[in-house]
């Protein structure tokens, strides 16, 4: 049997770059194609002499392609998804075109009208521990947001199984390095703007809020996140009352079990995640920890590992037919 070739579009920015460091070392596929998101654009140099070189966008080159990554920003991902799909290859988009099923809260949320709203009821949303079986159903993943999938792995299955009081407030609260905010320069993500610093933004209003409601299925979670002077990692807080008769164990419990089977999802018996401990992998580590009535959830991500790249690849093994671990070890 072929391996499968896969090909990176916007292979330049920060997470086409950790794509392509994956992919290069990747046992079960051929990274066949790194392109730029458009035809126009001229490909920056190889950083190293054995870097994949970055080419100009041409779709019609997809053809032989099984598998694309999209690294492009919202609203240009989506009539990329369409040519690409209709080239006949399987789609992960790393962009928020696909993650939210309401159109008109899209267009509210990202400030435009979407532009392939017919693949909205195509696309399935990549947490790839929840929604394994359809992933591999599907030729179009929406891949999460770095934030929403910090919080949702260690808050769903507590969710899910009663284990948080009705109607109390949930509080994430999120820690990102600047990487998450992508490559661009911008006066907020320059050096001297976050060296020996340290801010809340988007307070009340980040577009990855409603993503987190809708895969919650409650809007009463409060997330507020934070720029780190860091380049890589993500370290999300999560604050919550329990059910009556539960507690920290019995939500410990819950997750540990939940988890038992899978790769990239580790609950802490003791001890708090750390985001050196998770850079450059796909783990979430996760702990549970009582404070009075209340309980504490911590989880690490690389928000360019687990909340991009690496839950990237991970669906597209899902969806190529290959170990899920694939590439990821």
């Amino acid at each position: 049997m072929s391996i499968p070739k896969v090909a990176i579009l916007g292979a330049s920015g920060y997470t086409g770059q950790e794509l392509r460091r994956l992919l290069t070392a990747h046992p079960g596929v051929e990274l066949a194609a790194c392109m730029t998101a458009r035809t126009n654009h001229t490909p920056p140099s190889p950083a190293l002499p054995t870097d994949p070189e970055i080419l100009p966008l041409d779709l019609d080159a997809l053809r032989e392609i099984q598998g694309v990554f999209l690294c492009t920003p919202h609203g240009a991902a989506a009539e990329l998804t369409a040519a690409t799909l209709d080239r006949g290859c399987k789609v992960v988009d790393l962009s928020a075109d696909f993650r939210l099923r309401d159109v008109d809260l899209y267009a509210e949320t990202y400030g435009q009208p979407h532009t392939a709203p017919d693949l909205l009821e195509k696309a399935v949303y990549g947490l790839s521990e929840f929604h394994r079986d359809e992933i591999r159903a599907t030729t179009l993943v929406a891949n999460p947001g770095c934030y929403p999938t910090s919080i949702l792995l260690p808050l769903l299955p507590l969710l899910e199984n009663g284990l948080v009081a009705d109607g109390t407030p949930i509080i994430a609260d999120s820690k990102s390095g600047v990487s998450g905010a992508g490559k661009t320069p911008k006066d907020r993500t320059v050096y001297g703007a976050i060296a020996e610093n340290f801010l809340a933004y988007g307070v009340g209003v980040h577009r990855h809020t409603p993503e987190i409601w809708q895969e919650a299925r409650t809007d009463r979670i409060v997330f507020v996140p934070h720029l780190l002077p860091m380049f890589r990692g993500m370290l999300s807080t999560i604050y919550l009352t329990p059910a009556a008769g539960h507690d920290a164990d019995a939500a410990r419990n819950c997750l540990a079990e939940h988890y038992l089977d899978e790769a990239f999802v580790k609950v802490f018996d003791r001890g708090q995640p750390e985001t050196d401990r998770v850079a450059r992998t796909n783990q979430c580590h996760i702990a549970v920890t009582p404070a009075g009535s209340q309980i504490v959830l911590t989880s690490a991500i690389d928000n360019l590992g687990k909340g991009a790249a690496g839950q990237a690849v991970q669906n597209m093994n899902l969806m190529l037919g290959l170990p899920e671990t694939a590439g990821l070890s």
